[in-house]
């Protein structure tokens, strides 16, 4: 008996799942689209077919990834419009240049740059703290910043307030798979979550108090504790897949005993 055939989703399969996904109905897809609500109904049900400008249409007012505005267009019959670059190719100097700017511009603070799954594309001198005593299995390539920050055997085991900020980053992540309908993120939003820490109550929730603007990262380094805080930042107006998909973390100190520890470590 032969192998049974993949079925490739259809453009109105996928039109339809998107419009789930973002919580929007046919009527008020339709009327930021600036068409009828009959029409996007056939569209979802394949009595018509979308031109090249109503998918970028549809897909720009679902705020659908670039990666999935692809298969929309290749779905749909047309060809792929975001073209998708190795991070370390020829056209792809200027970012690259505006990454070793930043990163280098943030030192003595850590910064790291990861794809669209939280896996290292780049960081900077001061974030070799975070890999400091990491078995070499969690440091092999393609290193997941995600996995350093929960493991056991990483930070996950140098938290001092690890239930607050597990719950935190595996929100995150969860929502992450949603909206981008990215499955690797769900698997690894599975695997984290599996993470056992003898001794630790991860029912330990942090009721934010009047005092509290951000919640800090507090790390046990040596006989010190380190507090920071992190931002993220991403291209503006970006047409390329993986630019589209890099993000850069970088990480704050929250007190001046962590900014002197960080300075400290940069001396040479």
């Amino acid at each position: 008996m032969g192998a049974l055939a993949v079925q490739e989703e259809t453009f109105g399969e996928l039109l339809r799942s998107w419009r789930q996904r973002r919580r929007v109905s046919q009527l008020d897809l339709a009327i930021e689209a600036d068409v009828s609500a009959r029409h996007i109904s056939f569209l979802e049900t394949g009595r018509a077919r979308p031109s090249r400008e109503m998918v970028m249409r549809l897909a720009e007012e679902l705020d659908v990834p670039l990666r999935h505005r692809n298969r929309l267009m290749t779905a749909a019959g047309f060809a792929p419009v975001y073209p998708e670059r190795e991070v370390l190719a020829p056209e792809m100097d200027v970012v690259r240049r505006a990454l070793d700017k930043i990163l280098a511009g943030h030192e003595p603070y850590p910064a790291v740059v990861v794809d669209a799954v939280w896996n290292l594309v780049a960081a900077n001198s001061a974030a070799a703290m975070f890999m400091e005593g990491v078995p070499a299995e969690l440091l092999q390539e393609p290193v997941n910043v995600m996995r350093l920050s929960l493991h056991p055997q990483a930070m996950g085991g140098r938290l001092l307030n690890l239930a607050e900020v597990r719950a935190h980053l595996l929100q995150q992540l969860r929502r992450q798979a949603e909206l981008s309908a990215d499955g690797r993120l769900a698997e690894l939003h599975d695997e984290l979550s599996s993470y056992t820490y003898p001794g630790v109550d991860l029912n330990v929730a942090h009721v934010p108090g009047p005092g509290d603007i951000l919640l800090p990262l507090r790390v046990a380094y040596g006989d010190r504790v380190l507090s920071m805080f992190t931002t993220i930042a991403t291209f503006g107006t970006p047409v390329d897949v993986t630019v589209s998909e890099l993000a850069i973390e970088t990480f704050w100190p929250s007190d001046e005993e962590t900014a002197a520890v960080l300075r400290e470590r940069s001396r040479p």
